[in-house]
């Protein structure tokens, strides 16, 4: 059965086993078998509809083989996408040895240098906060001359604007388009960098609430860049019709998360920014005592530096990313959409609202690790080093951890495509460290505080930072966007990670209460909370061609969801909560296929026939849509429509074709 509002080429092909040239390759399985066609048609189709990468040379997928089978497979795979990706670094150091960086620059740093100003300054709070307290003691730490409730509030203030931002620039990334919502971001982060810079008032009290409320500001800016980061990355991932779906499939998990990451390059530039900008207005000494002109000048550089960097950010955002949009507008033309898609984001909550509380559940049980982590590390290395006065060995401390927390998101960029373990696993494996790396000295916290055995304490607590990284913290931010079709996207990731910031804000005003020890007793919870939330109620996208998933989402727009039968309802890419609904229950490779051939008919025959205005084909050909067929898959609708009876036009997707050009055709499968 045909799609109701699509057809297969709407959402790509992908990379082939390669068309039937010497004649021995025969499709085995029942899924290949269709008496109207002949070996070489059946070849190119298998070609088309079944893509090395997921299935195998008999069409069986990947998650359908046998364990000892699906790892000889997946090994496969992956060895040969490796010793590709060497290679090709190889050549190009061969031919300039600077461009390896260009590439990473260019392919990881900028789509994430929104993320990383942002971690950049989110952290900069704590880092500032101890030499705030030592210089202006009266004001920070003892309170005679400023609010208490003002001085806390920055923590408050900061996630609340996150959450105002995570939420209203989702809704207007799927209202006005990615491209406006990552403008946006940047120019109210480069304003918000001004107030912070030039925060004062005639008081230090007045100080203190100005230097709050510019924090709010910023921090709408910084929470827009979640959604927006998230939706760009992962649509830009899958490519405009111009990137083989092959290389979505392998690496859209790692192009994400390589993105996500530069969030800890932010928070290791602040530290490292800190400590020198310390050390050259403090005369070259990170001692005490701190003089007041050398912590203001500290302090304000700090926020000055990454201004230069955002205003930056403003111009190539609005002068080089201008296709960020193109994948939600191509899924609003088909869907006739011209403003909100209201409508799917009712079916969203209809039938992905489980994927809903899995990802904004996960979020927020990581958050209250996350920021309170953070947000206590300072009480943390007061542990550590008992008889410190000096804020410079509580930086060095903090830069540490950052290090060994960037491991982790590196680590995770590296194993979260991978078919065998991935993001599910990853972010279950993550919680469930974390909570025991918790849960240990929590009950046996006078033991592990002890000077003998203070280095166990420093393992554990590192070890946290690295498996907070190396799962939940990376793939939260890529999940969230991932199990949702894309009209909502943002909404959906919006809405997620501003429910992960009321983790942070709970740990934000539970920490002014508990002790460093209530502290363990209770954050260790919310780890085994986000595993179990995980386990039951989150799919596990690993491996799935997102232009299937926006296949599946067409049948279920057009109220036809029963008719869909691909490997987006298969359980693997499943939560266990929607395989106990039976929501795979359709699930037929056999059906899938026949339904892939007629929908790449339907769309042949509406070529053929002229029903597309060429203004309308050129806009598409930009987008999705290949330049032509192949040839056998042409001559095979050409046959079948005319024994059907049916007319159709000239062949305007067909080039002209000479006898010495016939066996290049058959190489051409459209990617």
């Amino acid at each position: 059965m045909s799609s109701p509002t699509s057809s297969l080429r709407d959402y790509g092909a992908a990379a082939p086993h390669g068309p039937n040239m010497t004649g021995h390759h025969v499709a085995t399985q029942d899924v290949d078998i269709r008496h109207d066609m002949t070996e070489d048609e059946h070849s190119v189709f298998h070609a088309i509809l079944h893509p090395d990468d997921i299935y195998d040379a008999d069409g069986t997928y990947w998650a359908d083989l046998p364990m000892g089978k699906r790892i000889k497979f997946i090994g496969a795979v992956d060895k040969e996408e490796a010793t590709k990706e060497l290679k090709s670094i190889g050549s190009m150091i061969k031919k300039d040895p600077l461009s390896p960086i260009a590439f990473y620059f260019r392919n990881m740093v900028l789509p994430g240098a929104g993320l990383l100003l942002e971690g950049y300054v989110l952290f900069s709070i704590g880092n500032v906060r101890p030499l705030l307290q030592d210089t202006f003691p009266t004001c920070w730490k003892t309170f005679e001359v400023c609010n208490e409730t003002w001085t806390q509030a920055i923590d408050y203030l900061e996630i609340c604007g996150i959450i105002v931002g995570q939420i209203l620039v989702g809704i207007i990334g799927d209202w006005l388009g990615r491209r406006w919502g990552l403008i946006q971001d940047a120019v109210i982060m480069f304003v918000g960098l001004l107030m912070l810079t030039a925060a004062w008032g005639t008081t230090q009290n007045g100080w203190v609430i100005c230097y709050v409320w510019s924090l709010f500001f910023y921090g709408v800016g910084v929470g827009g860049e979640y959604p927006m980061t998230a939706t760009s990355g992962m649509e830009n991932a899958i490519g405009s019709g111009k990137v083989s779906t092959k290389d979505d499939r392998l690496h859209r998990g790692r192009k994400v998360t390589s993105a996500f990451l530069m969030q800890g390059w932010g928070q290791f530039a602040n530290q490292v920014i800190l400590i020198l900008l310390l050390l050259i207005f403090h005369h070259g000494s990170g001692n005490p005592p701190y003089s007041k002109v050398a912590a203001q000048w500290t302090y304000r550089m700090s926020f000055a530096i990454p201004a230069v960097g955002t205003l930056w950010l403003v111009y190539y955002r609005y002068y080089k990313m201008t296709s960020a949009s193109k994948q939600l507008m191509l899924s609003k033309k088909k869907a006739n959409v011209t403003g909100y898609d209201s409508k799917s984001l009712k079916l969203t909550i209809t039938y992905f609202g489980p994927r809903l509380l899995a990802t904004a559940g996960a979020w927020f049980a990581n958050d209250v690790f996350f920021y309170g982590n953070k947000l206590f590390q300072n009480q943390f290395i007061a542990v550590l080093t008992p008889n410190n006065k000096s804020v410079m060995v509580g930086w060095l401390y903090n830069l540490i951890n950052v290090g060994v927390s960037l491991c982790g998101y590196y680590l995770a960029s590296f194993f979260i495509d991978n078919k065998l373990y991935g993001r599910k696993w990853m972010m279950i494996v993550g919680f469930m460290a974390d909570f025991i790396l918790f849960v240990v000295p929590a009950f046996a916290y006078d033991f592990f505080t002890r000077p003998e055995n203070i280095h166990a304490f420093q393992a554990m607590y590192f070890l946290s930072s690295f498996f907070n990284q190396f799962g939940p913290n990376s793939v939260t931010f890529l999940v969230a966007a991932e199990v949702f079709p894309t009209p909502i996207r943002a909404t959906a990731h919006g809405f997620s990670a501003a429910v992960g910031k009321l983790g942070a804000l709970l740990a934000a005003v539970l920490y002014n209460y508990i002790t460093t020890q209530q502290k363990f007793y209770i954050v260790p919870w919310f780890g085994l909370a986000g595993a179990l939330v995980t386990w039951l109620f989150l799919p596990d996208t690993t491996g799935l061609d997102l232009k299937e998933q926006e296949r599946r989402w067409s049948f279920i727009r057009a109220g036809h969801e029963e008719d869909y039968h691909g490997i987006a309802i298969h359980p693997k890419h499943l939560s266990v909560w929607e395989r106990m609904r039976g929501v795979g229950k359709h699930y037929d490779p056999v059906k899938d296929y026949a339904q892939k051939v007629k929908e790449m008919e339907d769309e042949w025959v509406s070529y053929q026939q002229g029903k597309i205005s060429e203004k309308q084909r050129d806009g598409l050909e930009e987008l999705e849509v290949p330049d032509e067929m192949p040839h056998h898959v042409h001559k095979y609708f050409e046959r079948k429509t005319k024994n059907s009876g049916r007319t159709v036009g000239p062949e305007p997707m067909m080039r002209k074709r000479s006898p010495e050009s016939s066996q290049e055709d058959n190489e051409k499968v459209p990617l």
